[in-house]
């Protein structure tokens, strides 16, 4: 979700509209200890059946911005000891860091923003360029920062795409909630499907070994990407329409599609996403993903949680408040956004309890935390063979 391109173009004014309050919180570190992120805590909180797929499992957060600040320090600061120490903590080897953007500019900046921050704490992150990247950073103790963006207006034209991924980009949404040049978002009264220029990008993309994301993407739109790819896509982050009648979420068919084609979806903790009442806790976020498993099988999904790890609910009230308001009114936001259960650095440890609790095994609990997506990006990111008349000098 991240924010909308009404909030995004309003991203560099949000100093001076925000106040003095707002910027001095941005200036400041988080009011953590370090203790409370140590993984004796863990231990004493969990069970050690839990802690222990937890930490062997690849952890992968298909849609997880680092942190879910709009200000320059939330990336130009130096990171603090105890946030650090809550990567760590969290369980999470991978987090795909993407925002929704609305131009050419903002894309880069985003994109240079978080890539520097990543590797100016290289002792905490490591940026992911391949799939073996993950398993690097899980082997080093690392956090791999995987990065994305939630539109495609950064793509002027089809160049543009491996322009992007040769700056490090590895995941696209083809369309954020609006119409673009390449198709129709989720809260369009009119869905066109993808367009000629859509198809194009979806090519460039298959030939560069860029995932294609269609969370927020219309049904038809959703559709098509999925036909007209021929590899495998993503719903990095979304939920089951079947279990709540929301326009962001995903119908029964669009889910049988992609997982037809090799597809993974990855099951989303916004609050309105997973119920459209109360109350809303990781127990019904368990609920979709019981629901993928039952219509698909357990290879097609995963977790995009599309929160950092503390979680919209704890934003600046002010940011907080603009957030909300970027969006249309079909979004139908409640006064949380975070789901109960699933709010804080450990919630895969409390997803990974209740799965334990529905009867997954730990084989199962594996490929939904991580194994599935690891999957799917060995298979998404190895460029297309060139071409013959590519080869010649």
């Amino acid at each position: 979700m991240a924010a909308d391109r009404s909030f995004l173009a309003a991203r560099r004014r949000v100093l001076g509209t925000l106040g003095a309050a707002a910027a001095a919180w941005a200036f400041a570190p988080l009011t953590l200890h370090a203790e409370t992120w140590s993984p004796a805590e863990t231990k004493q909180r969990y069970p050690a059946k839990v802690v222990d797929l937890v930490q062997r499992a690849l952890v992968i957060d298909m849609l997880a911005p680092l942190k879910l600040d709009f200000t320059p320090k939330a990336y130009a600061g130096a990171l603090g000891a105890d946030e650090a120490a809550m990567f760590r903590a969290s369980g999470i080897t991978a987090f795909h860091n993407s925002i929704g953007v609305g131009s050419y500019d903002e894309a880069l900046e985003f994109m240079t923003a978080w890539s520097g921050f990543a590797g100016r704490n290289p002792d905490v992150f490591s940026l992911v360029g391949a799939a073996a990247d993950i398993d690097h950073a899980k082997q080093r103790g690392k956090i791999a920062v995987i990065m994305g963006l939630q539109n495609a207006d950064q793509f002027r034209s089809v160049k543009d795409v491996r322009a992007f991924h040769e700056f490090g980009l590895r995941c696209a949404q083809l369309t954020y909630n609006s119409q673009n040049l390449l198709g129709s978002g989720s809260t369009e009264r009119v869905d066109g499907g993808v367009t000629d220029y859509g198809e194009q990008v979806i090519k460039a993309m298959n030939e560069v070994g860029m995932l294609i994301d269609v969370s927020h993407s219309g049904d038809r739109t959703t559709l098509d990407a999925i036909e007209l790819s021929p590899r495998p896509i993503a719903f990095t982050h979304s939920n089951c329409r079947a279990l709540n009648n929301h326009p962001r979420l995903k119908t029964d068919e669009a889910i049988r599609k992609l997982a037809a084609k090799g597809g993974v979806m990855g099951i989303t903790g916004v609050r309105m996403f997973v119920k459209a009442d109360e109350p809303t806790t990781v127990q019904h976020i368990v609920d979709h993903i019981d629901h993928v498993v039952k219509l698909v099988g357990i290879d097609h999904v995963g977790i995009g949680s599309d929160a950092d790890l503390m979680g919209y609910d704890d934003m600046p009230a002010d940011q907080y408040k603009q957030l909300k308001a970027s969006y249309k009114a079909s979004y139908a936001f409640r006064d949380k956004i975070d789901t109960d259960g699933f709010d804080h650095p450990r919630k895969i440890y409390d997803l990974t309890a209740a799965l334990l609790a529905r009867g997954y095994s730990a084989s199962n609990i594996q490929a939904v935390l991580g194994g599935n997506f690891r999957r799917l990006l060995g298979d998404a990111w190895v460029p297309a063979p060139a071409k013959e008349e590519e080869k010649k000098p």
